[in-house]
């Protein structure tokens, strides 16, 4: 091997490296993202929104890095796809911490309002089923266990279901407390986070498949539901 495609693999084995510490920075702050916002808990959200800088300033490095093994002649097909899905897979880690980081953010809002009693019960199912996906296909980014990718992509529907569910819970919750509109609003920001974040996690498995197989998988993901077009109406 020459000294050329010895740097080359070096470099590619340092990004995957640097991918599974992104992946397991995003995860933490999802994980208590979710915690600050069940348990009203001000200093982990607050601890949360300056970590989140960290996860930035990594995102910076394997994109700049990956642009310039891109950019390089005489690259294999194979590490041609790992270079692009380094520069995929850090954009989508980041935007995980961001989420989370929104979700932390509302939290402080939350935790100096009135609790909205027989919510957070449902806000944290959905919340760990959410952070469960994200795991899982963390575990296939650092395993390459592409069926466990798969399994992630599949079962999609099931973080949105939970969504749907949770957004009728919410808007029932505002008319029946109208005291309470805030908190509610706030809740289904918090919820529609958490829908992005497994979105995101089905993003990284498909950018994993790409990587691995070299193919996108076959399929359509529903992307339209009514929770989303009331959020788009809430947002305009």
């Amino acid at each position: 091997m020459s000294e050329t495609a010895r740097s080359v693999a070096t470099e590619l084995r340092s990004l995957s490296a640097e991918l599974i510490r992104m992946g397991g920075l995003a995860e933490a702050q999802v994980v208590d993202a979710i915690e600050a916002v069940v348990r009203r808990d001000v200093a982990l959200a607050q601890a949360l929104i300056v970590r989140d800088l960290r996860l930035d300033a990594l995102q910076v490095d394997v994109e700049r890095r990956a642009l310039a093994l891109i950019s390089r002649q005489g690259l294999a097909e194979d590490q041609l796809r790992l270079a692009v899905s380094a520069l995929k897979l850090a954009g989508a880690l980041e935007r995980c911490g961001d989420l989370a980081r929104n979700i932390a953010k509302r939290s402080l809002i939350l935790s100096a309002a009135e609790p909205a009693v027989g919510l957070m019960g449902a806000v944290e199912r959905m919340g760990r089923l959410v952070a469960a996906r994200l795991h899982d296909v963390l575990d296939a980014l650092s395993t390459g266990e592409i069926a466990t990718a798969l399994d992630v992509w599949r079962r999609d529907d099931e973080v949105d279901e939970h969504h749907e569910s949770l957004f009728a819970e919410l808007l029932a919750f505002m008319t029946r407390e109208p005291t309470q509109v805030a908190t509610g609003a706030h809740l289904l920001f918090v919820t529609k986070n958490l829908e992005r974040i497994g979105d995101h996690a089905t993003n990284i498995a498909e950018v994993l498949h790409f990587q691995l197989i070299g193919e996108d998988i076959q399929g359509e993901r529903p992307k339209y539901s009514l929770a989303d077009a009331a959020m788009a109406e809430i947002q305009a």
